[in-house]
């Protein structure tokens, strides 16, 4: 039986944004991002069914504009950076609608369920093919032991347990 030769596509940085989202005291939103991180797919196919995604970031490299509020997130409280330096995701082949994969965040690994738009190939201006997509969904911080927590004297939560997920990918083919 033969194999399918795979395709492997690299992250095209400069192109792509991993951001997150999650609610302040319950009445405005709070974004951030992870500057520095990597992925690439292998595929058999152009439409990437059975496609497998890898993903890095780097914890250190995590921005919401506030240099205290970043401070906090790299600590012990959350993401402790200095234990833990990564945040990886793996996929399992993926079935044309759910990305589903292991997201590993400290030293706990989920499985996760993303809604992925794949948005299509195009050659660009330098004869590179490159892929898009949209990736989608929610986490729940506690279930990855991103536990700290305040309330205000009126009873609201400071940080909601709910983080949205919000990843624009473009990849290069190799």
């Amino acid at each position: 039986m033969e194999t399918a030769v795979k395709t492997k596509w690299n992250i095209d940085t400069a192109h792509s944004e991993i951001s997150f989202k999650v609610k302040h005291m319950m009445i405005s939103t709070v974004t951030g991002h992870f500057e520095d991180f990597n992925a690439s797919v292998e595929t058999e196919d152009e439409n990437f069914i059975n496609a497998n995604f890898n993903f890095k970031a780097k914890i250190d490299s995590i921005n919401t504009k506030n240099a205290d509020r970043d401070a906090h997130l790299k600590s012990d409280d959350f993401f402790n950076a200095e234990s833990y330096p990564e945040m990886t995701f793996s996929s399992k082949p993926f079935d044309g609608s759910k990305l589903i994969g292991d997201l590993t965040i400290r030293d706990i690994t989920k499985e996760v369920s993303l809604d992925l738009d794949f948005n299509g190939i195009a050659v660009d201006p330098h004869g590179q093919t490159k892929a898009g997509f949209e990736v989608a969904g929610s986490i729940n911080r506690k279930d990855f032991n991103l536990t700290w927590s305040a309330v205000t004297e009126a009873g609201s939560i400071v940080v909601s347990d709910t983080i949205k997920l919000i990843v624009d990918l473009q990849f290069i083919k190799v």
